[in-house]
């Protein structure tokens, strides 16, 4: 489920719905603005476009604002300059930490803390492969090192790290339009394309990291009384087809390994700006293609957007030249990293402390929109 900033803008909304509006009618050529807008209310978690702009009124101004202190020790130890407004909260923490703004003379920056991260890196070799998709030519937002030459700084017992801010518009939201996945496949193409070496293949696509069957999370959930256990119950066949999906991954080269709308919008001249890049991690280059085609090329219902998916995968072999072997088996990355997700949301929401209605929506939203092995082989079958 799609989460809202602390400071929600309306016009951003509106914005995202325009860009929805294009995906769907890739494959709906008589969709609505008004269908777009309710499309987008519901993956926020929201009924109604109404219910969506009702929440933005009552969040707006919502955001925190950091200690000053904390403000000044993160632009000395980055070296930005003087501080010269307040820090302010951009999200509420996600799996990594939480991302703030932070404006000095030198400029406007986007801080982070960086807590969660898995793999667990050091940011240094993430940096480095950052920067070089940079110079060939995917735009991002610079990674910034402190005075020390760190990437991660320990700063108030969190680990922080500093990008350049740039000015962009709102991510974007799936189904996306045939012109955006194009590009998409071309910025993939132009990562993998570096060919960068890694020593293993990301964990969070290769094994299940919890212990627990899916018949035991069921279990879980109905003796914690979770009103949502029938709906997992439900869930249970597609979460037991996506684990018997199965495959024997090639050689893996660095790879961004979270490149989903969210973390894509459209910056100065229309390009894509990529950020969320702190997973960056070794994948087959065919798994994350496989992933980025489920990503941006299927509807929160299930749809495929046929000619999203056919523009992604030409992008990606006009910019390199070929397209790796993509089977069901390649799908194997995809499947595996969603079933690690979808169980960390159970438990979140099993754990929910302050938020039980959010965590509620948010897994409720995860197991009614799952796809399926059948996703996966109409997207095989659209590109072929």
């Amino acid at each position: 489920m799609k989460t809202l900033p602390d400071n929600p803008d309306l016009d951003h909304l509106r914005r995202q719905a325009k860009n929805l509006l294009a995906g769907l009618r890739d494959s709906r050529p008589g969709t609505t603005l008004a269908e777009a807008q309710a499309s987008l209310a519901e993956q926020y978690g929201f009924r109604t476009w109404a219910d969506l702009k009702a929440e933005v009124d009552r969040r707006r101004g919502g955001a925190e604002v950091a200690d000053p202190s904390l403000a000044t020790r993160i632009a000395d130890r980055f070296g930005l300059g003087p501080v010269t407004g307040e820090m302010r909260s951009l999200s509420h923490p996600d799996e990594v930490g939480r991302r703030w703004l932070l404006p000095t003379a030198r400029g406007r920056w986007t801080a982070r803390t960086v807590d969660d991260v898995y793999p667990v890196t050091d940011g240094e070799e993430n940096a480095l492969f950052q920067e070089a998709a940079a110079r060939a030519g995917v735009l991002l937002p610079a990674p910034v090192r402190g005075v020390s030459g760190a990437v991660v700084e320990r700063i108030g017992g969190s680990g922080w790290r500093v990008y350049e801010w740039l000015r962009t518009g709102p991510p974007l939201a799936a189904p996306v339009s045939a012109t955006v996945t194009r590009e998409v496949g071309t910025v993939l193409a132009t990562i993998h394309g570096l060919a960068l070496p890694v020593d293993r293949v990301c964990p969070w696509s290769s094994t299940r990291l919890s212990a627990r069957t899916w018949p035991e999370w069921v279990d879980l959930a109905a003796a914690k009384g979770a009103a949502w256990t029938p709906v997992l119950a439900a869930a249970l066949p597609t979460l037991l087809e996506l684990e018997s999906i199965s495959g024997t991954p090639d050689r893996p080269v660095w790879c961004h390994n979270n490149l989903n709308p969210g973390n894509v919008r459209v910056g100065p001249g229309g390009r894509l700006v990529v950020t969320g890049w702190e997973h960056a991690a070794g994948l087959p280059p065919a798994w994350e293609l496989c992933s980025a085609l489920a990503n941006w090329a299927v509807a929160p219902g299930g749809a495929v957007n046929v000619r999203g998916a056919r523009a992604l995968v030409a992008g990606y072999r006009e910019r390199a030249g070929s397209l790796p072997s993509l089977s069901l088996g390649t799908f194997r990355g995809t499947a595996t990293a969603l079933q690690n997700y979808v169980a960390g949301q159970i438990d979140l929401a099993l754990d929910a402390g302050d938020e039980p209605g959010h965590a509620e929506r948010s897994v409720r939203h995860l197991l009614t929109h799952l796809p399926s092995r059948s996703t996966f082989q109409h997207l095989l079958a659209a590109i072929r």
